[in-house]
């Protein structure tokens, strides 16, 4: 039985750790694993129950409570939260599609991608972690995709938008570190619809990259700063490093009033494609109240580490039926998100 004391303990500090506001990795470490640490909550009390002469009846009843706690979040990412239909109006804009790869920089199975795009066809594609030998690859694709911004680096967070759509403005911001790009793409459509989309790969806190999840959270923090600025409809998309449940993801949404469109639909885990049993959900597409989400799922491997995302969407500027959807943010999480981004931008990354 020590063996379940030992896993007893890791579920106890995976559960609580994340609770704190501390960014180092270590204490991040739990919400990436939500729900690896409901499943194996879920079989060591089974274990407990079946050994219930020599289990303690109080770790029985902290794995229920556990169970219960990360299961109440999980549960949302089900079909069993049921959302009201969203049908689509004779108000709404053409259905368009994007698709979203991270591409991992030394990924050379170029053909395999390319396939995958012209099998799906999206109106929009972007890649990320795309260096110059990814943009030299990809050429072929631009004459279907004629409309185009690169932003060809050597670092892993190179980030490349190809659309079938014309670009009606574009900006790279750098908002916490001279060296991760982010996108903010305006298109205006022929029917007079027009939305935002902003592309994003914040860098992930882990024993191998960045220490803490500053940068990370940060870079989370200014864009849905700059979504309420503009205050127009917006996807935000791209890897973000985080899951949807996490503290610092639930302020994003909250402070740039963006809707997850996993929620009621599937926990779609995009990472490690290549470990099935570690795989979590940390490429997103998230939207304001005015974008509504056909459908959105992952897509075949290509070589990755990741798996591509693709969504189908459109625009009713007069179909409200999503405000409660958006969560409010409250008056004490305002100063938390100035402290985040001020953190994220004083931080040294540890990228060479």
């Amino acid at each position: 039985m020590i063996l379940f004391y030992i896993l007893f303990l890791i579920v106890l500090l995976l559960t609580f750790l994340p609770m704190l506001r501390n960014q180092h990795w270590f204490f991040r470490l739990g919400d990436f694993l939500k729900v690896h640490v409901l499943y194996l909550s879920i079989i060591l009390i089974a274990i407990g129950m079946i050994n219930y002469e020599t289990v303690n009846p109080l770790f029985n009843t902290t794995l229920v409570l556990i169970i219960i706690f990360h299961a109440k979040t999980i549960i949302k990412y089900t079909f069993l939260y049921s959302l009201p239909d969203k049908n689509k109006s004779k108000d709404a804009s053409d259905t368009i599609s994007i698709l979203s790869a991270n591409v991992y920089q030394f990924n050379t199975f170029y053909t395999k991608f390319q396939n995958l795009i012209s099998t799906n066809n999206p109106d929009i594609f972007i890649t990320l972690e795309s260096n110059s030998d990814w943009e030299i690859a990809n050429r072929i694709l631009e004459k279907k995709y004629p409309y185009n911004h690169k932003v060809t680096l050597e670092n892993t967070y190179g980030m490349h938008l190809y659309s079938k759509l014309p670009l009606s403005d574009i900006k790279e911001h750098y908002f916490v570190a001279d060296d991760i790009p982010s996108l903010e793409v305006h298109f205006h459509l022929k029917e007079g619809y027009h939305f935002v989309l902003f592309v994003i790969h914040p860098p992930p806190p882990s024993p191998t990259e960045e220490t803490n999840s500053k940068e990370r959270d940060g870079e989370l923090l200014s864009v849905a700063k700059r979504l309420n600025e503009l205050n127009k409809p917006s996807i935000v998309i791209g890897d973000l490093n985080n899951v949807g449940w996490a503290k610092s993801t639930t302020l994003f949404m909250k402070s740039g009033n963006l809707i997850d469109p996993r929620i009621g639909r599937g926990l779609i885990s995009t990472f490690h494609a290549k470990y099935w049993f570690m795989r979590i959900p940390i490429d997103h597409i998230f939207h304001t109240a005015e974008i509504f989400v056909k459908n959105i799922k992952k897509l075949e491997a290509f070589g990755s580490d990741h798996f591509p995302i693709w969504a189908e969407f459109w625009i009713d500027h007069k179909n409200d039926i999503q405000e409660e959807e958006v969560s409010n943010i409250e008056t004490h999480e305002k100063y938390i998100i100035d402290d985040y981004i001020k953190e994220g931008i004083k931080e040294e990354g540890n990228r060479e």
